[in-house]
């Protein structure tokens, strides 16, 4: 997302400033090419020479240094800029900007530049709740700025509020979203994810190994082209994709309600969960003890849900399902390609080292009803994301329905 890119990080005197050498590393790791302004304040919590060490480039403070600003630099600055991050944005630098200020070279960067600026603010909490804040504020989302709003939690000063800078996760995913081009605005997009747990017992359950992260990539990504996105994920250790409708299920029927409540809404569906085939016929209510001799467990048949949507999604409705296989993949991801109706299927074996379950990879084939096959080589899953939401928003320009060419 960032190879290529030059983010300006701006950074102005609030406690967060240590923060922002970890964004740094992140920006740089993320392939971007990053350039520090730092104000006079923000000097006194991080150093300009921690800041050149972690982003390779001399840190710009000094609207009069003879040898950066030789050539006006801070106008080269600001149009070299794809990107500018505000980490942290303080009150007094909010304001600033809201009136146009330009009295150090953070600000005249600001006020010269055209790329989009992320504003991350970070203040104590009755300075955050302070109406002149709000109003500042509001006016930097009527200048088009894009505001990361803060956390709740407690704060330097030992208050209790809201006024701490957003996760380091969160303001790269605002990043990443706003260079993104917007191909999915007003779309809406429903993603499943993970596996769901049928239970037996109060401690014991049936599952399979997914950990939801191809579902989660989608999500993510389906997000970044600024589609309004519904996440509904069975249990797993992921943090929720900045951005989506999150939605938490457990069992099998317990998605199939979630999914067919939503499904009528939307643009798009892609199945990417591992849902449970069986459950238990009885979840008993208490701790069944381990006993001498076998013990017997009645499954009964899940319901199909992506069966179900093949046979009740509207017109120009784009369905696409996934098939993780261990033998005969083309035959039996076809198969179900055709059973359930599906635009087309994203097939996976799950014997091939680096695809399938908990791998941060995968190697995919997608299949589609007329019968060509698209082999994917291996890559990350937000990449095989978006090879599956470009194939996505085709299918959606063209508003055709199933069985259409």
């Amino acid at each position: 997302m960032f190879e290529g890119r030059t983010i300006l990080l701006g950074v102005s005197g609030g406690i967060a400033a240590y923060k922002a050498g970890e964004l740094v590393r992140r920006f740089v790791r993320a392939g971007g090419n990053v350039q520090v302004v730092m104000t006079a304040n923000a000097r006194n919590f991080i150093t300009p020479l921690t800041m050149q060490t972690l982003s390779g480039q001399p840190v710009c403070t000094d609207l009069f240094d003879l040898g950066l600003e030789s050539q006006i630099g801070h106008i080269q600055v600001a149009r070299a800029a794809h990107l500018i991050v505000l980490a942290p944005a303080t009150a007094n630098l909010i304001a600033k900007m809201a009136s146009g200020i330009a009295d150090d070279y953070l600000t005249t960067v600001l006020l010269a530049a055209t790329a989009p600026i992320v504003v991350c603010p970070a203040m104590n909490v009755r300075m955050y709740e302070n109406q002149v804040t709000q109003r500042n504020l509001e006016t930097l989302r009527h200048m088009g700025c894009h505001i990361v709003e803060p956390e709740s939690g407690e704060l330097a000063c030992k208050e209790e509020g809201t006024g701490r800078l957003a996760e380091l996760t969160a303001i790269m995913e605002t990043a990443c979203r706003v260079l993104t081009p917007p191909t999915l605005k007003d779309r809406r997009i429903l993603v499943s994810a993970g596996p769901t747990w049928e239970a037996f017992d109060p401690v014991r359950y049936i599952s399979n190994p997914s950990t939801g992260k191809m579902g989660y990539a989608l999500a993510t990504v389906a997000a970044r082209r600024s589609a309004h996105v519904h996440l509904v994920s069975g249990p797993t250790y992921l943090q929720p994709p900045h951005g989506v409708n999150m939605h938490r299920v457990v069992t099998a029927l317990q998605m199939q309600e979630c999914i067919l409540d939503l499904a009528p809404g939307m643009d798009a569906i892609i199945m990417a969960a591992a849902v449970g085939d069986y459950r238990p016929a009885e979840a008993l209510p208490q701790k069944v003890k381990k006993l001498d001799g076998d013990l017997s467990v009645k499954l009964l048949r899940n319901p199909d849900i992506l069966a179900g949507l093949g046979r009740s999604r509207s017109e120009g409705q784009v369905l696409i399902g996934f098939a993780a296989e261990t033998e005969n993949l083309i035959e039996n991801a076809r198969e179900k390609l055709v059973q359930k109706r599906l635009d087309f299927i994203v097939a996976n074996n799950l014997g091939n080292p680096g695809s399938g379950f908990g791998c941060d990879t995968n190697e995919v084939k997608i299949i589609r009803p007329v019968g060509d096959i698209e082999e994917l080589p291996r890559m990350a899953k937000e990449r095989v994301a978006g090879e599956i939401l470009d194939r996505i928003e085709a299918l959606l320009a063209n508003t055709r329905t199933y069985g259409e060419s």
